[in-house]
């Protein structure tokens, strides 16, 4: 999917939600563990209930890895149902992959090529040649990390290089990686106060930003702070979302919270037009 793609796909539905696909076996409705695959009957209902309201959907491989072969299988499965039902829909693999050279690239195929997300999260530490690999994929976008909504961000994002946070090292050297028209960078919610900042450096470019709903962050916030002229910002939410209920109405449940920030998106960008 291209930029411009995403873009129209926001201005049509009113929204930048990116719904969170973290399916744990233990959380979803008992009734679902009776599926032939319990994962991807979830995410199925919750697609079809939240697809109006959302740009984007991001499954943490973390929580498909965890159930070995089986688990692998429901994520190929729940991309495949989005590429072929909902093909304006924005796929993240939230994966936060990074290695050397050759390694990225045998990454970044098997999550562009072989599975077909348009999107993956990878991790900055290993620099220029560990991103490139994944850049060099055409209309295929890399996240990176930049600055996370989690405590320990501040163990090293924010500490000073020189007389400059390392988060703002990291934004204005990728702007010299080759492809870097290709990048975009997860922003966490939770650092609402920082936006102002990254927007000098980053006025265009999209932000995925984890961290509203569950974790405290504030949708209002973020906007007033990292709207960018074309919008520039998927907002993740995960948990208050897919698990709104845990009974017979789940899907039903995840639709209304969605529908609910999507109304709320609504009124935000109704505000600048």
């Amino acid at each position: 999917m291209t930029t411009e793609s995403l873009i129209s796909e926001i201005k049509k539905k009113n929204s930048f939600l990116c719904v969170g696909l973290d399916v744990d076996l233990e959380k979803i409705p008992v009734f679902l563990l009776k599926e032939e695959d319990p994962i991807f009957s979830f995410n199925k209902a919750i697609i079809d209930a939240t697809h109006q309201y959302a740009v984007a959907y991001k499954p943490n491989t973390a929580f498909y890895e965890a159930y070995g072969l089986k688990g692998w299988q429901s994520l190929e499965k729940t991309i495949k149902y989005l590429n072929e039902n909902y093909p304006e829909i924005f796929t993240i693999a939230d994966a936060k992959r990074g290695d050397i050279g050759n390694t990225s690239s045998r990454y970044a195929k098997a999550f562009f090529e072989d599975l077909g997300f348009d999107s993956i999260t990878v991790a900055p530490y290993m620099g220029k040649d560990s991103v490139e690999p994944f850049l060099a994929f055409e209309n295929k976008h890399t996240i990176l990390l930049a600055l996370t909504s989690n405590e320990g961000a501040f163990d090293f994002q924010t500490k000073k290089v020189g007389d400059e946070e390392l988060y703002k090292h990291v934004l204005k050297t990728s702007k010299d990686w080759k492809n870097s028209e290709n990048l975009m960078y997860v922003v966490g919610a939770t650092k609402a106060e920082y936006f102002e900042e990254i927007r000098k450096n980053l006025p265009n470019s999209f932000l995925l930003v984890p961290g509203v709903g569950a974790q405290g962050g504030s949708l209002k916030e973020v906007c007033k702070y990292g709207l960018s002229e074309n919008i520039g910002l998927l907002v993740n939410s995960s948990r208050g979302i897919i698990y709104a209920s845990n009974d017979i109405d789940f899907a039903a449940a995840a639709a209304r919270e969605a529908k609910k920030m999507q109304q709320e998106m609504n009124t935000i960008i109704d505000g600048i037009r």
